[in-house]
Order: C-alpha cells, then structure tokens, then sequence
C-alpha cells in the first residue's frame, strides 16, 4: 500500500518523559545533533541576580531547570520540508505533573503540537494526556485548531498482568469522553493513515512476522462487560509513528514495541516502499527479556542496517550495550530532556 509519505529535508525530535536522565554525557556520532548537557542548560537557565556570584558574565546552572525521569514515554517530534514545520506529539507520558514540569523545564512550543499521536492503550504513555491538550490548546495562537487527539478505537477499560497470586492492573487510560471534554479532537484510526500533510505516518496493526516477539508476557485486559480478566499478551492496538527523511530514509517512533522492534521496524520499511530504515526511536521493550531474545533480536536488527538507535523507555541496560557492542557508534541514548536534529 502506498504510504503518500513526502521526504523531509530535516527532522527534530524531543524527548519530554522518558526513563532515564543524563545531562552530561555527550552524543558524539556525526549524524546526530543534541541538546541536552550541562552546559546548554545553563545558558538557557532564568537568571536570578540574587544568587549569582559576582564577576563576569557568569550563569547559574538551577537544579529546578533539570528535568525528571518517569517510567513512560513522551516525544515531541517536527518535520520540516521547504521551511515549512509540521509537529505532533508522540504519547503523553504517565504523569500530568511529570510531563507539565518537563515541559515547563525545557520551553517546549508545545503550542505547535497539532497531533497527539497514542502509541497505544498503556497508562504510562497515555497518563499525562487530559493535562497535556489544555496546555497545548492554551499555547496555541488565537483562532489556531483544537489538537487532535489520534487514538485506537480499542481502548480497554482496564489493563495489566496477571501473576502468580494476584492480577495487577494499571490505572485506567483516559476515556475517549474525557480527552474530548479536556479539549482534544478524538480522532479513532485503527488503520494505516498519515498526518500533518503526509510528514508522518501512523502505522495501523503491526505485522507479526519472528518466531520469538510473542507480546507482553501474562498481559491482559478486563472487561467490564464480562466482568472478568482476559488474556491479551499481543496488544494489537499498538502503532508506531514514522516518516521518510531525505537521503536517509524511515526514522520510525516506537511507544514500546510490545509487537517486537524486528516485527515494527520490518513493517515500517514495508510502509516506507522500500525505503532504508536510518532510525529507531523509542522503547524496544526488551528490560525483561532473556539474553537468547536481546541476541536474536540485536542479530535481526543488524541485518536491517539502521544507522542510529535511540533506544529508551522499556528497553533495558542490557540490550542497549548488547546494540553498542554488536554496531558501535550507533546508539544515541533517549533521554529526558534531549533536542535531536537529524
């Protein structure tokens, strides 16, 4: 099928939550510009003459400045093509008031985000949505369309794993009723469909192709209706957002690739027509894995031939050294608080 992608000639992306934090350590790869250390910080931090010391021009580096980590996900991403910018926003996070002071941290013009793009139905990457869209609604300029919230249609009232013992469950994700009232355009999309006058792509249901990504293991959905628990370790409502960049090819946002990172990055070249893969963004949901899943997976990986990883989220110390030691060079860590410009 078609994927009417258009190639842009730059792309920038944001991350607002993710797990892990770290302003010092630097991105040294050529083909990757960032933002994030110490330094840029302090030369973005609020001055407040009280406290600085005196002599020369010198600048206070706040702690109130640095961003938190959270267990989720939240990536603001822009597209540019011909000096024209079109931005969306790749989940919200599991946290309001996570999200909210990141934002506010880093001066994200959230006031540009036209889509909030749902990875899928997970309270830790839809937990910062009903504060997200009146933020981003109020930073719009005036007369400027309401975001347009793009969700899956099959959202569970409730989700979780069932142990042992005992089911665990999350919190419940936002209603649909509740992201309109918070003032968001509910928009439900199961299919394969493109944003923003096709700078980005939304996947659709992913392709299961590997023998070894079977899903989240022991995961399961209640349904109310039934009034009981039921197995759903394949989370089918998953999407990944991705879009073509020029002489490069996909850069593909994966929320937690429950689907497999091999199954979600072969089906986005199979949308992109061909296209390389240049990189993947995002949770690889790998942390709980065994080292025969992270070995098979990091071989499949390599065969495709992205260029960059920025593996975040759900993906695990082990299988970001097991992509560094397999293709060095490559892995570019997402964390909280980092520009990137491709």
């Amino acid at each position: 099928m078609p994927s009417n992608l258009i190639e842009l000639d730059s792309l920038e992306f944001l991350v607002i939550v993710d797990n892990e934090v770290d302003p010092i350590s630097k991105y040294p790869n050529p083909a990757v510009e960032a933002y994030g250390n110490l330094a840029d910080i302090a030369a973005a931090s609020r001055i407040r003459p009280s406290d600085r010391p005196e002599g020369g021009d010198t600048r206070v580096l706040s702690m109130e400045d640095i961003c938190c980590g959270a267990h989720g996900l939240s990536i603001m991403v822009t597209g540019v093509k011909d000096g024209k910018r079109r931005t969306v926003l790749f989940d919200t996070g599991p946290d309001e008031a996570v999200w909210q002071s990141n934002v506010k941290r880093l001066g994200a013009k959230v006031g540009d985000v036209e889509v909030i793009v749902l990875s899928h139905w997970h309270r830790d990457h839809s937990g910062g949505m009903l504060k997200a869209i009146p933020i981003i609604n109020a930073a719009k300029e005036k007369d400027a369309p309401k975001v347009i919230a793009d969700l899956h249609p099959n959202r569970p009232d409730f989700r979780g794993v069932t142990l042992p013992s005992f089911q665990l469950s999350l919190e419940a994700d936002p209603t649909f009723e509740e992201i309109s009232t918070a003032g968001g355009v509910v928009a439900k999309n199961a299919d394969t469909h493109t944003l923003a006058d096709d700078f980005f792509l939304v996947s659709g249901e992913i392709s299961r192709v590997t023998g070894y990504e079977k899903g989240i293991r022991r995961g399961a959905r209640f349904a109310k209706e039934k009034g009981a628990w039921e197995m759903d370790e394949l989370i089918l409502d998953e999407r990944f957002l991705m879009c073509k960049l020029k002489d490069r090819g996909i850069v593909m946002f994966t929320g937690c690739s429950h689907a497999g990172v091999v199954n979600a990055s072969r089906h986005a070249i199979t949308l992109g027509e061909g296209a390389a893969l240049h990189a993947v963004v995002g949770g690889y949901h790998l942390a709980d894995s065994e080292t025969a899943h992270i070995d098979e997976t990091v071989a499949d990986l390599e065969k495709l031939n992205p260029k960059l990883f920025f593996p975040g989220h759900c993906t695990g110390s082990r299988a970001k050294c097991a992509l560094e030691r397999s293709m060095p060079g490559r892995v570019n860590q997402s964390t909280v608080g980092t520009r990137f410009t491709l």
